[in-house]
């Protein structure tokens, strides 16, 4: 299984609350495979790929 990718470093970013909204839309846009998160423990913006459930 993959490791979760980091797409935005909250600690060393300076974007604004607004600009991180608007990057994480973006970022699912060009990412419709991964699921996008808040990891508190890493501070970032990150996501993973998403699991299929077959039913």
């Amino acid at each position: 299984m993959e490791s979760d990718k980091i797409f935005i470093d909250i600690r060393t970013s300076e974007l604004t609350l607004m600009q991180v909204l608007k990057e994480i839309k973006r970022i699912q846009d060009e990412n419709p495979d991964y699921e996008i998160f808040l990891d508190g423990d890493a501070h970032a913006i990150a996501g993973r790929i998403r699991v299929r459930r077959d039913q």
